[in-house]
């Protein structure tokens, strides 16, 4: 398979021609011009040097955002441009998920941040997870598993330090924010961290075509009628998503060890007394923990930590995605649960729930669980007494 790629989302403007896993031409400029003045000319220079025909790509991958308002239109006028004069689809390519895709195989927590002016950026999370191509071969050739963390964002400098330090793992950064807020990551982090070199600090076409052949397999691409950029409002694309995803049922699995940098950044998300990603690891490796995961069109839904001990299982950790709420994934979590316990002869499920919380509380009580007790000023920030509840597995 064979794409034109175009990235003008930020200062860098970058084209280029890939193949399947080659990468036949690139051109990249870092400079004052504008992009409206080097893109097309690059591009064309470009196809002149390889002796290209336009007319042999089977489409083309473009970075869709966020990033610079001029640049992301630039961008976005030239691939729909070519698209609809060349009858080729389009491949939309988060930004920040290309940035991070230039680091393949690094098993670090990767940090792309752009700089969104007035302390703040545009960034998204993510890592690899290795996996051998033979799990039967002791010494099988490593692949890795692009691991979205974080979906892309606009987020405070500090609030983002915030999160990283709650990982507690290494970061390396890149981005045009990097010699911006450098000063501020290096007094606020507490985790190890490192910025990319020269070579991998900014945008490059041809992670943009490389991720963009595989989005294409996986059947994410559109009409160039169709494309828009993303400045981080909600796209044609993520409103169909979540369409389907609202009807999905959910999927429920155990967690396993590569969940935990996302389990714990929606932790950081859903309570002020969040998890670390630590915490989430070591309750994963105890033997009497069970740790289920929801999913929902491929994303996450939803978590479960539990405790057994002698008969009896207790919740310590329930969460739902905000915009995934309502749509059975707890009760989905706590079917599933009851299931594994019943299996084990437990026989009682237990849990706390705050005083104010009353839509868990009416979830809890619509699956059977009943109220114990009171135990006074158990939670705190907000100061909140905790309901015990309790439910006989039958």
């Amino acid at each position: 398979m064979r794409v034109l790629a175009i990235d003008s989302s930020g200062l860098t403007a970058t084209v280029a021609i890939v193949e399947d896993d080659t990468t036949i031409a690139e051109f990249t400029i870092n400079y004052k011009k504008t992009h409206s003045q080097t893109l097309l000319p690059m591009i064309d220079e470009m196809v002149k040097m390889v002796e290209a025909d336009l007319n042999t790509i089977d489409a083309i991958a473009v970075a869709g955002g966020p990033g610079s308002f001029t640049g992301l239109r630039i961008g976005s006028a030239t691939a729909k441009g070519l698209g609809l004069a060349l009858g080729k689809p389009l491949i939309h390519i988060p930004t920040a998920d290309a940035m991070a895709y230039s680091i393949y195989g690094c098993e670090d927590i990767i940090c792309p941040i752009m700089d969104a002016r007035r302390n703040q950026v545009y960034t998204g999370i993510y890592s690899f997870v290795p996996k051998k191509e033979s799990e039967d071969s002791e010494h099988g050739q490593m692949k890795y598993a692009f691991q979205v963390i974080r979906v892309q964002m606009a987020v405070s400098v500090e609030d983002l330090i915030r999160r990283l330090n709650i990982y507690g793992r290494r970061v390396v950064f890149l981005g045009d924010g990097v010699p911006v807020y450098r000063k501020m990551l290096e007094k606020g982090l507490k985790v190890p961290y490192f910025f990319a070199p020269s070579y991998l600090n900014r945008q490059r076409a041809a992670v943009v075509g490389a991720l963009g052949i595989r989005y294409f397999k996986m059947g994410r691409y559109e009409t160039a009628a169709e494309h828009k950029p993303d400045y981080l409002r909600v796209s044609q694309a993520e409103r169909e998503r979540a369409a389907k995803e609202k009807n999905a049922a959910p999927e429920i699995r155990r967690m396993v060890m590569e969940d935990g940098a996302a389990i714990a950044e929606l932790e950081y998300s859903l309570f002020r007394d969040a998890w670390s990603e630590k915490s989430i690891l070591e309750t994963l490796k105890q033997p009497n923990a069970i740790c289920l995961i929801a999913e929902k069109a491929d994303r996450t839904a939803g978590y479960l930590l539990a405790y057994t001990a002698a008969e009896e299982m207790e919740i310590a950790r329930i969460g739902v995605v905000k915009e995934m709420r309502r749509q059975g994934v707890a009760r989905e979590l706590l079917g599933a649960l009851e299931k594994i316990g019943k299996q084990s002869g437990i026989e009682k499920i237990l849990l706390d729930v705050r005083s104010g919380n009353e839509a868990a509380h009416k979830l809890y009580t619509s699956e059977g669980f009943t109220e114990d007790g009171i135990r006074k000023h158990f939670y705190s920030d907000p100061d909140e007494d905790a309901v015990l509840m309790s439910k006989t597995v039958k």
